[in-house]
């Protein structure tokens, strides 16, 4: 006991002396006549206010001081009484100066088997054609092709079809962007609308036409305002096999900055719509227009049992290369498959664009001729002087002649004598004379070669599915199979370039609000479904069906569905007008404030002590950040602010905090609220004291409120319940240790980087790691950078102004972090002192604001003494990790890649990873480095059809952890994380979500922890979502089905492994689901197709699910 008295008197001098430091430092800043000239980076209005604000905080170190005597003596009653704080004792500083924390001591275990790290060992790519090897194989020249200009000159000997006649197939199609020029509601009234009526009258006028549709969110809102007559003729025509539906999604998504979780959702929001309204199951994917093509995709569609794909934008030298090995069609298999099982037929086509000019052979001049809309008179001619004529009697022979010259030629590309031939282009065929034009006078073209058996041709309309099956028939082999000696690749085709060195860069971060903003309800989205999908299947379990308010499921469909509009490829890429930007944002605020009447809803009833006294009312018992704070009405102040923003008003003896935990392991860290009161004490439910760190909240470099700032352990998937009060006595509440540093002379941003070098408390061994600020301009030249394309003017310059940054030193118990606020961007560097995942990364905040700036792109750049040459890995959609190559032969924009979620630098010692909470684009210019571009202000359009550039710039929190791993075995490079790497971008990406208690006249009812999970799942499964399937009957209301959707994480284990702060098992991918939610009996359990649309065999209730790693799997679940 002496010993503790000693130690904590020791740590309260030490304490003292920090105070009297700051406010020696203080008392010089406002009395230093030079400073105050000099103005730092503060107008004079700012510095009084300032000189306020020192003041505040003068008379806060007074209080601190009594507080500091006041510990002391409570700690000698403590000891005296044997009261004593959980652990034994109080938050104190050790020896070094570093806080020890009261901690419940629990031991925690990390128990991976090593044949679940197999996967990551062993030879996963069996591929013939690898992308890494494509990349180091080609020179990027781009000679002159001809008529071709990306190409070459395509010849063929007239008899090749005598043996075996050519098969058409012309596909008629119409992009249809939910978003781009116009908002999607504008699209579908001026144009989508009138396109799907005149399909359904001039599909019906012959049967050999054909029409393929794709985007289920424009469908959908047709078939609401379609009569029975229409909608009878819909499914008569997709029954007659004239109308296919492709990919079936509800959108056609981007595929470099969504995120896995969104991708398969909306895909799911389409396939369910499909289902319930049409019985259609699509086979075939279409994506025409994303900018670049990921693995994640091919992988997503086959375990929706879709057979085969089609992909378009691909660097047009890679689609030169496949086009001279004739290699456009091939197996895409996941880098990871040992066997053939991920294997998935993908078509790709061979030129520069998928309009009619660019998709019947290789001469645009020729092809042009044949696009009949394009007929002399109408809106839209031939940029190459040649406009179509209308096919007739006399020269029906020569028109055939010259299209079957341009068939034969690309049909020299591929492997069989089956071509695909699509004809369409955005928004086409919106009125009835081009369903006419094209389809009258294609049937004269077809008519005419079909009856003239010396061309050796069969030409006819088809569906996309219709060219694979004969495709498929031709080359002998069942549906989705490999035909005999096509290639198998493995690998992603980004970075896209349309011309010359215009790479599709820019998009990875443009208007990185929005690509923030749509994690945030992504994360939202997935909370609200668990908690929804577990409180009605709690209240089925007491009986109480019909006392929880069913009607929130409206809002889950809503939220699914404007999540699902926003990942289209106009939408998260940043890459639509200004007008229509605002209109997605729009949608994502009011579905973000329906997910959180949903979840408050969910965890009222869930932590109800007794469900009788349960009662839905609209004046709930829970709030959030949201309806608590009005001045939260824009997405801009959702964004910015903390955790919580819920002030605990007087009387705090009455205020409970709910806290809800969306990852399915146990979670060990720390959550802060703002508070308006200093003297705040937290209970856990069973009245343990937990230590809280006082700070103050910074709203700008001056401006404060305080916030408290606690450790907790809560449950998977869970709700745990705190007591916070007014305390005037409270030994575990303990106040931050601040320093401010104000501006000086001028120096660049780089003299005060925050971040010198990191080490790990148990490694001897120090990585230098260094942040800087660098800044890219554009172009002088015609092309420059814009929304899509990143045309920089050489490589960046540092980041440079006037004064130096104000530095904010922040030290106590929980937490510690420096904060320097620059003109353009506000850096924070914050570490927890908390056992587990949380206190095992640097969490780095970067609030970026460039809108004073013209033509700048502002980068951080992380720069290390790792040896990781010209290689680095970045993730695809958080699904996969993908190795990169820096190749000097390149244009420097074209060595980015999406980062949406983690990049990583590595050599046989150590592996930094960089998780981000948002999309944005990375790369890795230097040995060592790692740069990624955190916003982009550009004031002109880049010619890609958008006549914008990027101006409507906001002020962006981006969120980062900075992650630091020592190897144990450098026997292999592995291209997965380790345990925990994939831990820290959960916790990254889902936030503990805080829900204050609102307080009552009445009292509040009993409150108790909500732990769902009867049994721990295994630490490589991830939950990937838990979603109440909707009623075949009425949409809006759930069926007694939930879908449950779990992906096994593939390991590296040769990174040492970390106190987690949970226990952490695997199981080789076993799992048990009937023993794993409390208090619900399993119903059903039948394994599904990933989009619920293909069931597999019912199996036991208490079957054992093996999956295998990387692999996600669908069931559904019947629970009450």
């Amino acid at each position: 006991m002496k010993l503790r008295k000693q130690v904590t008197v020791c740590g309260g001098a030490i304490f003292c002396v920090a105070v009297f430091s700051l406010y020696l430092m203080l008392d010089r800043v406002q009395h230093d006549p030079a400073r105050r000239q000099n103005g730092g980076n503060f107008p004079r209005s700012q510095i009084s206010v300032l000189q306020n604000r020192i003041e505040q905080l003068e008379q806060l170190l007074e209080e601190n001081h009594q507080i500091i005597s006041h510990i002391k003596d409570s700690v000698m009653e403590l000891t005296d009484t044997g009261a004593v704080s959980p652990s034994g004792h109080l938050p104190f500083r050790s020896a070094n100066g570093s806080w020890v924390l009261p901690f419940d001591g629990r031991p925690t275990f990390l128990a991976v088997k090593p044949q679940d790290c197999q996967l990551a060992v062993g030879n996963g790519d069996q591929a013939d054609v690898q992308m890494l090897d494509v990349y180091s194989l080609l020179k990027f020249d781009n000679p002159d092709g001809g008529v071709w200009k990306q190409g070459f000159d395509i010849t063929y000997e007239a008899d090749e079809w005598d043996n075996e006649p050519l098969q058409v197939f012309v596909v008629p199609h119409s992009h249809n962007d939910p978003g781009w020029i116009k908002t999607f509601d504008k699209y579908f009234t001026d144009q989508t609308q009138h396109i799907l009526n005149n399909m359904v009258v001039k599909l019906a006028e012959d049967p050999r036409r054909k029409f393929i549709w794709s985007e289920i969110s424009f469908f959908s809102k047709w078939w609401e305002t379609a009569d029975i007559h229409k909608q009878e003729a819909v499914r008569k025509l997709i029954l007659g096999g004239q109308l296919e539906i492709v990919t079936g999604g509800w959108v056609m998504t981007d595929e470099a900055n969504v995120h896995y979780f969104a991708m398969i959702d909306q895909l799911i929001e389409g396939h369910q719509w499909l289902e319930r309204n049409l019985g259609v199951t699509p086979r075939s994917g279409w994506a025409v227009d994303p900018f670049g093509h990921s693995a994640t995709m091919s992988y997503l569609l086959k375990r929706a049992n879709l057979t085969s794909m089609l992909i378009q934008r691909v660097h047009y030298t890679i689609k030169k290369h496949f086009a001279s090995t004739r290699s456009l069609e091939f197996m895409w298999r996941q880098s990871w498959d040992t066997g053939s099982s991920t294997d998935m037929f993908c078509h790709m086509m061979p030129f520069y664009s998928y309009d009619v000019p660019h998709t019947c052979g290789p001469d645009p001049k020729v092809c042009c001729q044949f696009d009949f809309k394009r007929l002399p008179g109408g809106r839209i001619n031939c940029p190459w002087k040649v406009p179509p004529k209308a096919i007739v009697e006399a020269n029906v022979a020569e028109r055939a002649q010259l299209l079957l010259d341009q068939y034969r030629k690309k049909s020299k590309l591929y492997r069989s004598k089956v071509l695909l031939v699509p004809l369409g282009d955005d928004f086409r065929y919106d009125k009835a004379l081009e369903w006419d034009q094209q389809y009258i006078n294609y049937q004269k073209l077809f008519d005419y070669m079909n009856s003239h058996p010396e061309m050796h041709v069969q030409a006819q309309f088809g569906t996309l599915s219709d060219y694979f099956n004969a495709m498929y028939k031709a080359n002998g082999v069942a549906q989705g199979s490999r035909p005999a000696d096509f290639p198998v690749l493995s690998g992603d085709f980004f970075a896209y370039a349309d011309r010359e060195d215009h790479y599709w860069t820019g998009y990875f971060t443009s208007r990185p609000f929005y690509k923030s903003l749509d994690r945030v309800i992504e994360s939202h989205l997935r909370g609200a479904e668990i908690l929804y999908s577990l409180a009605v299947a709690n209240a089925r379990h007491v009986g109480m069906d019909g006392r929880y308010p069913v009607s929130d499921y409206a809002l889950l469909v809503d939220a699914r569905r404007t999540v699902g509009l926003f990942q289209h490829h106009d939408a998260i890429t940043g890459t639509a007008k200004e007008n229509v930007v605002v209109d997605y944002g729009t949608k994502l605020l009011r579905s973000l404030i329906g997910l959180k009447r949903v979840i408050i809803n969910a965890a009222h009833f869930l932590v109800m002590k007794n469900k009788e006294f349960y009662r839905f009312y609209q004046t709930e018992l829970l709030s959030t950040s949201l309806s608590s704070q009005p001045a939260a009405s824009s997405p801009v102040s959702i964004l910015h602010q903390p955790l919580l923003m819920t002030y605990f008003s007087p009387p705090l003896s009455g205020r409970y905090l709910v806290l809800f935990n969306p990852i399915e392991q146990e979670r060990l860290c720390v959550v802060t609220v703002l508070v308006n009161t200093v003297r705040v004490r937290v209970l856990t439910e069973d009245g343990q004291t937990l230590p809280v760190q006082l700070s103050a909240q910074w709203s700008s470099a001056s401006q404060m409120s305080a916030e408290a700032t606690f450790m907790v352990r809560l449950p998977p998937l869970g709700l745990a319940v705190f007591h916070l009060y007014d305390s005037p006595d409270s030994p575990m509440t303990l106040r931050s240790d601040t320093l401010l540093r104000l501006s000086g002379r001028g120096v660049t941003a780089r003299a005060a980087d925050p971040l010198p070098s990191i080490k790990r408390k148990d490694d001897p061994q120090e990585v230098k790691v260094q942040m800087q600020f660098v800044v890219y301009g554009t172009r002088p030249s015609k092309d420059k950078s814009g929304a899509y394309l990143f045309l920089p003017d050489g490589k960046a310059k540092p980041y440079h102004q006037k004064e130096s940054p104000a530095v904010r030193v922040v030290e106590g118990p929980l937490f510690s972090e420096v904060v320097a606020h620059y003109q353009h961007f506000q850096q924070t560097v914050r570490i927890h002192n908390v056992p587990g995942v949380d206190g095992l990364s640097a969490d780095i905040t970067t609030t970026v604001d460039i809108r004073d700036q013209t033509n700048k792109e502002l980068a951080m750049r992380l720069v290390t003494d790792i040896q990781s040459g010209d290689v680095f890995y970045t993730d695809l959609n958080g699904f996969q990790m993908q190795p990169r190559q820096h190749y000097l032969k390149l244009p420097l924009q074209a060595n980015f890649y999406p980062m949406p979620s983690q990049a990583y630098i590595q050599d046989s010692q150590h592996r930094l990873t960089l998780h981000t909470a948002q999309s944005l684009g990375v790369s890795s210019l230097e040995s060592g480095q790692l740069e990624v571009i955190m916003d982009r202000r550009l004031m002109q359009d880049d010619n890609r059809g958008l006549g914008q550039g990027l101006k409507d710039n906001k002020k962006t929190v981006n969120r980062f952890r900075l992650l630091l791993e020592s190897r144990s075995t450098v026997d292999t490079i592995v291209l997965f994380p380790s345990i925990l790497s994939h831990m820290t971008n959960a916790v990254l990406n889902h936030e503990v979500l805080a829900l204050p208690v609102l307080p009552k006249r009445r009292g509040i009812p009993p409150l108790q922890t909500f732990a769902p999970l009867k049994s721990i799942l295994p630490c490589d499964v991830h939950l990937l979502n838990l979603r109440s399937i909707q009623s075949q009957q009425d949409p809006h209301s759930p069926s007694p089905y939930t879908a449950l959707i779990l992906h096994r994480l593939a390991l590296d284990c040769g990174l040492e492994a970390q106190n987690l702060g949970f226990n952490c098992t695997t199981t080789q991918g076993q799992l048990s689901v009937s023993g794993l939610f409390r208090d619900l009996d399993l119903q059903l359990l039948q394994p599904m197709s990933l989009t619920l649309m293909h069931p597999g065999t019912p199996l036991a209730n208490d079957s054992s699910l093996s999956l295998d790693p990387m692999e996600i799997s669908a069931f559904k679940l019947k629970l009450r």
